[in-house]
């Protein structure tokens, strides 16, 4: 592997690291197909999954990046099958004959239920470092997901989790989440990505309607789940003075480009995207240039190189960005990306390029693929200082030792395949309560 070029290698503020943290893969992962625009969660609807090979394929993926210096952690998966949920909706008895009644009755609630979805943390929240808010602490709002039923009962667990995880609130300011609105619709950091460079920050956000604007452009076929309110929203609450909010295009999110993070990926000075990702991208890559300078380095792919139903299909743009220690970077790519000549192409190419990017490390993760999300879907990015570093939940911090105990953990109580029909099994839902039960002893945490 050859050395970055030497205009490349810059000083990188060494007070902040960003510390990956990915979700952990739940015992009742399943194809279900609920998510409306996700093209890969349709296709798969109704399959069989592989809760096992799942949450080892993702663990996998986390010690691979741990390996190459990342900080890395984890998010433990909420408990699912979520019965206070459907008891809140006028489901009554003991909990097998309310399964049975709710499968019997509505399959599909059921499903939504017993979804793993707050696997993929890129959901989880929008992270802003100390060093860029108004107060200097690393604040946190989950996002409401109110688009889809099965995301929206997540959110006040997430936030729970998030402050027993960052319990320090000289350093950690927990927001709770936004109202769940069709106007403050918020995804979390699929749609945020914050790029940095020696002449400045930008917190990009990217959105895919503003309701202020009844008239303006949005998509036709499929929802557009992040607003331009509820990223202003954040930024206003996160007190961050550099941001940048920008459109998706419908078009793209017509073509299955749900959030911003199927279509494009950045970090630092970097950021790789489509032609088609934003609405008038060419304005939107000058003012990018404008407030990051001359080495802002945006890399764009080509309609003609690659069409945005293979973006989706491939999710090249799902891929990871990791900045390592000596300024170069290494892109975490799924394998689906290696195995499409063209998309293998492209990342060559960024490689042997005058870029930053060194390396590219392919992944497999295809039963999250399946179900509609790749790597940078499973992570969620929080920059931290070194005294915040050490101020984390150590029982999520992803060290040898508790990599092996979490897959001898997976290995004892994770089912071999799952299919959704199986979900009304009561045995299932006791032996996923005793898992949890097992994972807060390793991890230190109650997940509620």
């Amino acid at each position: 592997m050859s050395e970055p070029p030497v205009h490349w290698k810059y000083d990188l503020q060494m007070h902040l690291r960003e510390m990956n943290f990915d979700g952990l893969v739940g015992p009742t992962h399943n194809y279900a197909g609920l998510s409306l625009g996700n093209i890969a969660s349709r296709d798969h609807g109704g399959q069989t999954s592989h809760p096992k090979a799942a949450a080892l394929q993702g663990l996998a993926k986390m010690r691979d990046n741990a390996a190459l210096g990342v900080p890395q952690g984890f998010l433990p998966p909420l408990p699912r099958p979520e019965l206070s949920v459907l008891r809140s909706l006028g489901y009554e008895g003991d909990d097998a004959s309310l399964l049975a009644n709710v499968q019997a009755t509505d399959p599909v609630l059921l499903a939504q239920v017993s979804s793993a979805s707050c696997m993929w943390t890129a959901n989880a929240a929008t992270v802003s470092p100390s060093t860029d808010t108004a107060d200097g602490r690393v604040h946190f709002t989950p996002a409401n997901l109110r688009a889809q039923f099965h995301r929206a009962i997540e959110p006040h667990a997430t936030g729970k989790l998030l402050s027993k995880i960052f319990p320090d609130p000289s350093m950690f300011r927990h927001h709770s989440p936004l109202p769940a609105s069709d106007q403050y619709g918020d995804e979390g950091a699929a749609n945020h990505t914050r790029l940095e460079t020696e002449d400045g920050v930008v917190h990009f956000f990217v959105y895919g309607v503003e309701h202020r604007q009844p008239d303006g452009l949005r998509p036709k076929r499929y929802p557009a789940r992040q607003t331009r309110e509820a990223s202003e929203a954040i930024a206003r609450r996160h007190g961050l003075a550099d941001s940048m909010f920008a459109q998706q295009s419908p078009d793209a999110i017509d073509l299955g480009v749900f959030h911003n993070d199927v279509i494009s990926v950045g970090t630092g000075r970097v950021l790789l995207f489509h032609e088609h990702a934003f609405l008038n991208t060419p304005a939107i890559i000058d003012e990018l240039r404008d407030r990051l300078g001359p080495t802002f380095l945006p890399l764009m792919v080509g309609e003609g190189e690659l069409s945005i139903e293979s973006c989706v299909a491939s999710y090249l743009f799902n891929s990871q960005l990791l900045e390592v220690e000596d300024g170069s970077m290494v892109l975490v790519a799924p394998g689906e990306c290696e195995a499409d000549e063209h998309v293998r192409r492209i990342c060559d190419r960024w490689v042997e390029g005058d870029t930053p990017i060194q390396r590219v490390v392919w992944t497999d993760v295809r039963e999250s693929m399946q179900n509609g999300g790749g790597p940078a879907c499973l992570r969620l990015r929080v920059p931290l200082t070194e005294s915040e570093l050490e101020a984390v939940h150590p029982g999520v911090v992803l060290t040898d030792s508790i990599a092996e105990r979490i897959e001898a953990w997976i290995q004892d109580w994770y089912p071999e395949s799952l299919h959704p029909k199986d979900l009304a099994d009561p045995m299932l839902a006791q032996r996923v309560a005793d898992a949890h039960d097992a994972l807060a002893k390793i991890t230190g945490i109650d997940v509620e």
